[in-house]
């Protein structure tokens, strides 16, 4: 079940973090491209599941998964949401896992590539899925303080994709110890805003979220291919 659980969350970060570009987010609130991203999701999970005969996991994927976004694109766009949203995403495909193999429809993951997948899938959510949680608590924390941020447009978000990145590749080379080194060297290179407490505790509560939320994800991507 575990295995199965694992490839139905890789699924889900390919779904909802790689392939699903601006336009068909900004146009969710639209039947027919809520749809589209659903699908998309339910045919992911028929291919990455590799159990040709097991159809009802996608139609469960795709009825779930729609009821679950018609529902979140209706609410404020909020940190609270989007955390409530994925977590709801993460209990029915755990529960999908367990469904399949209770029922015996899929007892075990016979296909290829299981590794592979899990890697990539754990890669998108650390680096990019992790990234929209991040940005949404930053935004929310630099409007509450009405804090001026003069930086490059975008910059705070590929600073944080490309140091997820890179605790994703330490912690896989096995030298978690080189994540001090990031730190050290985003401290320096922070040094300036560190003058204004405001500016400084923004930049320190997002970067430890950002690493926190690095590590933990990709620690569990690795016991998830070891399963």
């Amino acid at each position: 079940m575990e295995k199965i659980a694992a490839l139905l969350i890789a699924a889900h970060a390919f779904g909802d973090f790689a392939l699903q570009p601006t336009w068909l987010v900004a146009r969710r609130r639209q039947l027919r491209y809520l749809v589209i991203h659903t699908g998309i999701h339910a045919i992911l999970v028929y291919v990455i599941l590799q159990a040709w005969a097991c159809w009802q996991a996608s139609v469960v994927v795709f009825i779930a998964h729609t009821v679950i976004d018609w529902t979140k694109v209706r609410l404020p766009d909020a940190t609270r949401w989007f955390v409530a949203d994925q977590a709801a995403h993460i209990l029915v495909l755990m529960g999908v896992a367990w469904w399949l193999v209770a029922s015996g429809l899929m007892t075990s993951f016979a296909g290829g590539g299981y590794q592979l997948l899990v890697l990539l899938g754990g890669f998108i959510l650390t680096v990019r899925g992790a990234g929209f949680l991040v940005g949404k608590f930053a935004q929310h924390l630099a409007q509450a303080n009405q804090l001026e941020l003069n930086g490059l447009e975008n910059g705070g978000k590929w600073i944080g994709l490309f140091e997820r990145a890179l605790i994703f590749v330490l912690i896989f080379i096995r030298e978690p110890a080189g994540i001090g080194f990031l730190v050290a060297a985003k401290s320096i290179l922070r040094f300036e805003e560190a003058k204004d407490q405001k500016l400084a505790e923004y930049v320190l509560i997002g970067t430890l979220l950002s690493f926190s939320l690095g590590i933990a994800l990709s620690w569990l991507t690795r016991l998830a291919m070891n399963l």
